[in-house]
């Protein structure tokens, strides 16, 4: 197993890292908050879990280790696999998925994409025993409501993947009303569907 890696950033993309290890470039699939504290030729160092598969080996990047155990983790229940568990951990912390299913709270889940009301009840009684107590004193709710608003990841990300401080302006203002709608809906922004949404807006004026 492929405990971390360490190098410098030779890359970064909407959903993916490549780290240059020993002179190898390591693709590491990561979520948005990770990939937005990644700057292109600064060193970095990411806890990682390779996931195996009969036609694939992919390479799962994180933080700290606390994440990827959760990651782990959350794939020990039915019907979770490694996209899954990765998008819970881009809307939820590790301690916010401990907190949210120690207290049942079926609302948490659900704020993950391709998670619903069943599946979420499903996951509350196969991860209780499983996710452990939090850490600290995380709250329930989206990432986004500790970590910075979903428009200073956004930003962040844009100019760690190469565009100018002009650019990943407009490119948020292109995107807000899209953001705001969610909002206005009860939900939470999803800063990788915003980041590719934002990209798209970025290719048209280019």
């Amino acid at each position: 197993m492929i405990a971390f890696v360490s190098g410098p950033v030779a890359a970064v993309a909407p959903d993916t890292a490549v780290i240059e290890v020993g002179g190898v470039g390591m693709a590491v699939q990561c979520t948005p908050a990770t990939l937005a504290g990644l700057r292109v030729g600064q060193q970095a160092r990411l806890a990682t879990s390779l996931v195996v598969r009969e036609d694939s080996l992919t390479l799962y990047g994180f933080a700290d280790d606390d994440e990827r155990q959760a990651f782990e983790l959350l794939q020990t229940a039915s019907g979770v696999g490694p996209r899954l568990a990765q998008a819970m951990l881009a809307v939820h912390s590790p301690d916010a998925l401990r907190l949210a299913v120690s207290t049942g709270d079926e609302k948490a889940l659900t704020a993950v994409p391709g998670i619903g009301k069943k599946g979420a009840q499903r996951l509350l009684l196969e991860l209780k025993d499983r996710l452990g107590e939090p850490l600290g004193s995380a709250v329930p709710g989206a990432r986004s409501a500790a970590a910075p608003g979903w428009s200073d990841q956004l930003h962040t990300a844009l100019v760690g993947l190469g565009y100018a401080t002009r650019e990943a302006d407009e490119a948020v203002a292109a995107v807000t009303p899209k953001a705001e709608e969610t909002m206005a809906a009860g939900g939470t922004p999803q800063v990788a569907q915003l980041l590719r949404a934002a990209l798209q807006t970025l290719n048209r004026t280019r």
